[in-house]
């Protein structure tokens, strides 16, 4: 609540739902020197492990494009039938496959860099290509077999509820993403309506970076 409504950036909005997640343990009386020992342990452990995919992504990159790989790629993409519409739509079944194996950690780093500027030279709004990519990546959470989301629910779910069954339980809502992902295509002002807008020079300076 804390981004929409304009008092965080979303970095400063994870800070504050640390607090959130602090003053609740709290109240409840829960929060105890071990339990925020875990949590810190755990924070540095997932910081790290980002942290070493963007290592590993740039090195990757460098690499990538010392060979001149990332100009094979664009010329491959650029050479696409149907310009702009074949483009996005290949690029989207590429990234729904990739999420089957690849979280959005290794998507964001490594691949979008690869089609960021091919989509700037067909003419393509990078603000809009963003976001159709970060509503493709949704998919990642929630298909087999690197779904963390399946993960989250499996670790709660009664025994009685089958791993197979929440894979199938799913399957609808990784549908509802790919029917998204068509409508932002299909409707471009779903996400560009509002971002000519002149910013109003009164609000917070969080509300204008964003």
């Amino acid at each position: 609540g804390s981004i929409f409504i304009g008092w965080a950036t979303p970095t400063e909005g994870g800070a504050l739902g640390a607090v959130g997640a602090l003053a609740m343990a709290l109240g409840k009386r829960k929060l105890s020197h071990k339990l925020l020992v875990e949590a810190m342990t755990a924070t540095a452990k997932i910081t790290s492990f980002v942290i070493f995919i963007l290592i590993g992504s740039s090195v990757f990159s460098l690499v990538f494009r010392g060979v001149n790989g990332d100009l094979w790629v664009e010329h491959l993409l650029l050479d696409l039938p149907g310009g702009q519409l074949g483009f996005l739509i290949v690029v989207n079944t590429l990234v729904f496959l990739l999420a089957f194996f690849l979280d959005f950690f290794e998507i964001s780093f490594i691949i979008l860099p690869l089609l960021a500027p091919v989509a700037e030279k067909l003419g393509i709004d990078l603000v809009w290509f963003g976001i159709l990519m970060g509503v493709n990546m949704q998919t990642s959470f929630m298909h087999p077999p690197f779904g963390f989301a399946l993960f989250y629910l499996r670790s709660v779910a009664p025994p009685a509820v089958r791993t197979v069954d929440i894979y199938w339980g799913a399957v609808p809502f990784v549908v509802i993403q790919v029917i998204m992902v068509a409508l932002i295509i299909a409707f471009p002002s779903l996400v560009t309506v509002g971002l000519d807008r002149p910013v109003d020079s009164g609000r917070p300076a969080q509300v204008r970076m964003l």
